[in-house]
């Protein structure tokens, strides 16, 4: 399998991440991965005959693809009759939100984080109560969840690459079960994990942790497929079952036929892809790696766990204030601006290292000579 790079057919699709970029910058912002689809999921769409309503007399595809992979790739055995699918993990959080919790509520969530999921909170007048990552070995979890009423979990994180500790985990769950605490577990990352890390679904945690915790995933990040729009949830919390379940059918949507056949293509048949996918995606962070250790200053740079993303700070470099905004003038690459993902990162910056090792390199050169 091929996982070259043509800009030329990045710059000419419908993807914001090239699309939107004038000629000769290059971008390494927004997490899509510039490589082509697996063939499997490209041949399954391009078998499509009939777009009329869907009809799944033996159940939603899609929901049996990700029962059977979070048993056989995760150790989680999900409850049956409890997964919804959704169009994407926004929207499930977004649900989760306003069905779980109540304007002026306080919402734990670790920072730096994705900035739709922080605009979500504060969307929804909810309140962010920051939490730190990598957790300190002091790390108090009830004290730090205490008077929330719920706690968004992103692992693995984004943009850290941090793959939670089972430790970790269980001093979350501890805490959540004490306090009473609705979880949203957000694990779209799951499959894009290097070794020695391995993801630990929340939910498999204990009984208790999947009683209360929403699981929401999707396989349009270690795929390459986030334009058909598709993700699961698995609501353990029973009381937003019921409210979902009491909702007009039509209410929140549904994704169409192209998400779930890429999506069951996916998680059934795209293994081998994805496992040349981590070899890539491994001699790319260990060129970030190496190239970081480089730099006149401070990066603070730990080496991603899990996810193709590359996190760094940038406050003791020549670059200013706003380094992603000078790097964009002066070197002509677009990268992840550190205050959007919260306020205490502006100096920061997000690569995107899921390209061809070539672009890459091309890429941390610039920002090199842009010292």
């Amino acid at each position: 399998m091929s996982f070259s790079v043509d800009q030329a057919r990045l710059r000419a699709g419908h993807g914001v991440k090239w699309g939107s970029l004038p000629e000769g910058v290059l971008g390494a912002w927004v997490a899509d991965m510039d490589f082509t689809p697996a063939p499997v999921i490209l041949r399954r769409l391009a078998e499509l005959t009939d777009l009329g309503y869907p009809h799944w007399p033996a159940g939603d595809p899609v929901i049996a693809a990700f029962e059977e992979r979070m048993a056989a790739r995760h150790g989680w055995t999900p409850a049956p009759g409890r997964t919804r699918v959704f169009t994407d993990l926004i929207q499930t959080l977004q649900v989760t939100i306003e069905h779980a919790t109540r304007p002026g509520d306080r919402i734990a969530v670790h920072v730096p984080n994705y900035p739709p999921f922080l605009a979500s909170i504060t969307r929804a007048g909810r309140h962010i109560v920051p939490l730190p990552v990598p957790p300190p070995p002091d790390f108090d979890a009830v004290e730090h969840l205490r008077d929330c009423a719920m706690l968004v979990l992103v692992n693995p994180h984004n943009p850290t690459g941090h793959v939670f500790t089972r430790a970790e985990l269980d001093a979350l769950a501890d805490a959540a079960a004490r306090l009473g605490l609705t979880v949203f577990s957000d694990e779209i990352h799951a499959d894009v994990v290097f070794a020695p890390h391995r993801h630990i679904p929340f939910a498999s945690l204990s009984p208790d942790a999947a009683s209360r915790t929403v699981t929401a995933t999707s396989a349009t990040k270690a795929f390459n497929i986030a334009g058909v729009r598709c993700a699961v949830a698995h609501l353990g919390d029973g009381a937003l079952r019921q409210e979902l379940e009491a909702l007009p059918p039509d209410y929140l949507g549904q994704p169409g036929i192209h998400g779930r056949v890429a999506t069951v293509s996916a998680w059934r048949e795209a293994g081998p892809w994805l496992e040349e996918l981590m070899t890539v995606l491994t001699a790319n962070r260990a060129m970030i790696t190496e190239w970081a250790a480089t730099l006149p200053w401070d990066t603070r740079y730990r080496e991603p766990q899990a996810t193709y993303l590359a996190w760094l700070d940038c406050t003791g470099s020549p670059f200013g204030p706003d380094p992603a905004d000078h790097l964009l003038r002066h070197a002509a690459v677009k990268l992840g601006v550190g205050a959007e993902y919260s306020p205490g990162t502006r100096g920061h910056i997000r690569i995107n290292f899921a390209t061809s090792p070539d672009l890459l390199a091309e890429l941390l050169s610039r920002i090199s000579a842009a010292i």
